[in-house]
């Protein structure tokens, strides 16, 4: 089931993130004052009522640097939005002067967008703009702006009604309706695999590799996002269905910048995934980018599984391999460092080399993710952690905790009663964490902790 794109374009300092974060309601975007910062994280989900969306600032984009031109990086940015995006949100400053590159990229969106929404949005309007200044705006020729002033938040309750009525106008499914319910039913009969990583690690690869296998190809299934194809895949009788993202293509050396999107599709595979198969390059570097989509599968509390491919050294010398294996699991321990727990496998497309061992992980993190601990269990569990390692405060402000217990399975959430999180040191929650992975496993899975604050309540009824 596809999840929208909304797209946010404009020249640098218009105000693109500060929208991105005040739609997105977290300070994610950086913003600065410094016209093209740069920022790392471009992707949000929002979470609306009855359509969600995945909010994308193109602001990530450097502008003017090196042999490129303003106009040049305008136009790369402006064509990401027409290739990538249902619905784009062009913004310039409502009560600035407008400047040749705004009429370029309104040019440009005009020309290419005839089956695409355009919302011209004024941003910097903290009261309403006068009949002299909207008229320059009509000159863009993208019809009635949207007056905002996104620093103050004034219009961006209507802007997202409006970016949400215009998602249902173009047929996105609406939550609860009949169509919403059936779509979900149908992505929970099997499982789905996302094939995730930057472009040419060998994703497209691996999915020929096991189509290639003795299996049966169920159906192969125009996907729901661009250039994404769905394989349903049957093996020892189960079935799986793989989601391959082909990642974004560069058209040039004049779109400098544009590798900053080739990690939309695996985020919106990762949306619709159990489990994620994050796939890297042995004989490349473990890039940020690499870190970047691991860290969005986690956040999205997605299974995850590392596959290391081309790794195509001779089965003769394996000595070698067993060194080389060593080394880069060295690697991945120092750039994954914040998820010791992802189970990894080597694999070579070209020579189909432990393919059968990513359905038998895939089991396993499945298993995993549904396990269910009982609350006799993890009290006597946490009975013993607290034991072994008090949590440290002051007399004053005492750190206790209550009981523990399982809320919920796929993905695990536990609920942790106390008296008062901040009286715990963040390591503390951690060492939690680390205890109750090793105790009870949950390999390939994140989990979720909720503390909750109880009150104790003394006899009487008092507190």
């Amino acid at each position: 089931m596809k999840t929208p794109i909304v797209a946010i374009v404009g020249r640098p300092n218009t105000g693109k993130s500060t929208l991105f974060n005040k739609i997105a309601g977290n300070r994610i975007a950086i913003t600065s004052a410094e016209a093209g910062t740069t920022r790392d994280r471009i992707f949000y989900k929002v979470e609306c009522p009855e359509v969600d969306f995945f909010l994308v600032d193109t602001g990530g984009l450097e502008f003017g640097k090196g042999n490129t031109t303003i106009e040049s990086d305008m136009r790369s940015q402006a064509r990401v939005a027409i290739d990538e995006a249902d619905l784009i949100l062009f913004i310039v400053e409502g009560k600035g002067d407008l400047t040749v590159d705004d009429f370029r990229v309104a040019d440009l969106l005009r020309k290419t967008t005839k089956k695409k929404t355009v919302f011209l949005i004024a941003n910097k309007c903290d009261q309403s703009l006068e009949d002299t200044q909207l008229a320059h705006l009509y000159e863009l020729g993208l019809g009635d702006p949207v007056q905002i002033s996104a620093l103050n938040r004034v219009g961006i309750d209507i802007l997202v009604d409006q970016i949400t009525s215009q998602l249902k106008d173009q047929h996105f499914l609406v939550k609860h309706s009949s169509e919403y319910r059936a779509a979900i039913k149908q992505e929970k009969n099997h499982l789905n695999l996302a094939l995730v990583g930057k472009p040419n690690v060998g994703k497209s690869s691996l999915i020929n590799a096991l189509l290639n296998q003795d299996r049966l190809i169920v159906s192969e299934i125009p996907g729901t996002t661009r250039d994404t194809t769905d394989s349903l895949v049957k093996n020892q009788g189960k079935t799986y269905n793989f989601i391959d993202t082909a990642g974004l293509k560069k058209r040039g050396k004049i779109e400098k910048g544009i590798e900053h999107f080739s990690a939309l599709r695996s985020m919106m595979a990762i949306e619709r995934a159990d489990i994620a198969l994050l796939v890297i390059d042995s004989s490349q570097p473990i890039s940020h980018q690499d870190q970047q989509i691991a860290n969005y599968i986690l956040t999205a509390y997605k299974g995850l599984i590392i596959l290391v491919n081309k790794w195509d050294i001779k089965e003769d010398d394996e000595q070698k391999e067993e060194e080389r294996r060593a080394f880069f699991i060295h690697k991945l321990q120092k750039k994954f460092s914040f998820a010791p727990w992802i189970p990894v496998i080597f694999t070579s497309a070209t020579e189909k080399k432990n393919l059968n061992m990513i359905f038998e992980q895939v089991e396993k993190v499945n298993l995993e993710r549904k396990k269910r601990i009982q609350t006799r269990e993890l009290n006597t569990f946490l009975s013993q952690t607290t034991m072994d390692h008090e949590p440290s405060g002051t007399k004053r402000f005492p750190p206790k905790i209550f009981y523990i217990t399982q809320a919920t399975i796929d993905p695990p959430e536990f609920v942790v009663f106390v008296n008062k999180k901040s009286y715990f040191h963040f390591s503390y929650l951690r060492y939690l964490e680390n205890r109750l992975r090793e105790k009870f496993g949950f390999i390939g899975t994140p989990i979720k902790m909720d503390y909750r604050e109880k009150e104790r309540r003394f006899s009487g009824g008092k507190k």
